[in-house]
């Protein structure tokens, strides 16, 4: 009786103790990271060759981590690939490779370097953590040995794994994630048997962790935030810019906003493939942001954010577009390609106007008023209900305000990055069949418009001010994931026959 006393005792005094210490808020660092790579080569280096090539990557990072935390950042997050880059095969890049335990294992490497073999990133990646008492947030890679009792093992013998790592401010491994959604290319890399859903609490909140591609599907993104509620998703990338819909600040400000999580996207540094484009962003703007295809240099960034962000009001994505009465616009639809994808558009063709245009399933309404209605720039309204297939497999509703990048109509969707035309107002909305919408307005020059919109609960994305960039695209991006694996199972059977 005494024991059993004494343990709840113990218990209250451990929760009474971690209350005391939460925090309301905290200070969030992101790092876009100019990366150095490897020499490119087609025979594998020696692992002693490895290693220089991943800590001087390391020395920067190290720089980020220290100044961060010299600003009071409790965490800070780093890209994927930010350690060694990438284009290798499996060979070349095993040396490259560590092997990283379970977290359970309660390990400090910094501590303890040498508990699980030769783990000199861990252990430097623990120390930053440790000597600066910060978060730190790295993408790696792991290894893991099987045989021919596993018949997935592949046929050099062992699981290579691209790996998010987590080393709490005391320098301990507090989480381990491997990537499931492999982009294409990513052939050096093995996708693990089960999505992983990984967590941990802080006293600033609770977190999940995924990486790049895996943020266009339902596990472990969105599973993190419907059944695990986290505060907060960390989220390293190499994310290659894809106008209209897909540049990084744009969507990954948007998924923050539609899932109603904080969201540290941390993205490599490298604009010759289109790479840049990293944010902190909370549930209701954006809190800061950076895009750069002009220079060569990394970026830190902090904000504050609040550690139990308040979760927005259920959105009914279909209210009020479902209400609207299709009005002949007397304009002439057209076809016209969006990565690929064929969209349903009408040109915008009046200073104002209230316009819809349907595909399949899906119409899309808007409403709309322009500072002035230029001759040598068209707007246009689309719509695509369907299975995107390229660079991926996934199943969309997009209602979009688009730029076109000329005055020919065959250009609406092509990639565009500045615009002079201003609009006093918009309200966008569709009727989409899933509750899975995320929200997109980017301006000239690739710029967000924190604070400048706003979701109604019945569905509609619309201007709270006239935006103080000329509009490249207002978006209404949504996902229907249940149809993927239909579709995808659809077409593999035809292709079977």
């Amino acid at each position: 009786m005494i024991s059993s006393q004494l343990l709840a005792y113990v218990a209250i005094l451990v929760f009474c103790t971690f209350q005391a210490h939460s925090l309301e808020t905290f200070i969030a660092a992101v790092y876009e990271h100019a990366v150095i790579l490897p020499n490119a080569t087609l025979t594998p280096v020696s692992r002693e060759e490895a290693l220089p090539l991943m800590n001087r990557n390391l020395d920067l990072l190290e720089g980020a981590i220290t100044s961060a935390a010299k600003q009071g950042a409790h965490i800070i997050v780093t890209p994927e690939d930010g350690v060694y880059g990438w284009n290798f095969s499996r060979d070349t890049l095993y040396p490259y490779l560590e092997d990283i335990p379970d977290p359970e294992v309660n390990w400090i490497p910094c501590n303890n370097p040498d508990r699980f073999g030769h783990t000199p990133v861990q252990e430097r990646l623990s120390c930053l953590a440790k000597d600066n008492s910060i978060y730190v947030v790295a993408n790696i890679g792991d290894k893991k040995p099987c045989n021919a009792s596993d018949p997935e093992c592949p046929p050099d013998g062992r699981y290579q794994y691209n790996t998010d790592v987590v080393f709490d401010a005391q320098g301990k491994l507090v989480a381990r994630y491997h990537k499931q959604n492999l982009f294409m290319g990513e052939d050096q890399f093995n996708a693990p048997k089960e999505p992983e859903v990984v967590t941990f609490n802080t006293t600033f909140g609770k977190f999940g962790i995924f990486t790049c591609f895996d943020i266009l599907f339902y596990d472990p993104a969105v599973t993190l935030v419907t059944d695990f509620q986290v505060d907060t998703i960390l989220f390293p990338t190499a994310w290659m810019n894809v106008l209209p819909h897909l540049s990084a600040i744009e969507f990954h400000s948007a998924w923050a906003m539609g899932m109603g999580v904080n969201f540290l996207a941390s993205n490599i540094h490298y604009p010759s493939m289109k790479m840049t484009g990293s944010g902190i962003y909370a549930p209701d703007s954006p809190r800061a942001f950076h895009y750069d295809m002009k220079t060569e240099e990394g970026k830190l960034l902090l904000s504050q954010l609040d550690s139990h962000p308040h979760h927005p009001a259920v959105v009914n994505w279909t209210s009020f577009a479902s209400g609207v009465k299709t009005l002949s616009t007397g304009n002439q639809e057209f076809n016209s390609t969006v990565f690929f994808d064929e969209f349903t558009f009408l040109e915008l063709t009046e200073v104002t106007g209230n316009y819809t245009v349907c595909q399949k399933a899906l119409c899309c309404h808007l409403s709309y008023k322009m500072s002035e209605k230029r001759s040598d720039e068209v707007y246009a309204l689309g719509a695509f209900d369907g299975l995107h297939t390229v660079e991926g497999s996934y199943y969309l509703q997009v209602c979009t305000l688009l730029k076109c990048r000329t005055t020919d109509l065959h250009t609406c969707g092509d990639s565009v990055e500045t615009a002079s035309t201003r609009f006093d107002t918009f309200s966008l909305s569709g009727t989409f069949g899933t509750q899975h919408v995320f929200p997109e307005v980017l301006l000239s020059e690739i710029q967000l418009a924190p604070g400048e919109f706003q979701v109604s609960s019945d569905g509609r994305l619309f201007s709270l001010q006239p935006p103080s960039g000329p509009v490249l695209t207002v978006t209404l991006y949504g996902r229907l994931y249940e149809k993927d694996q239909t579709h995808t199972h659809t077409r593999q059977c035809e292709l079977d026959k």
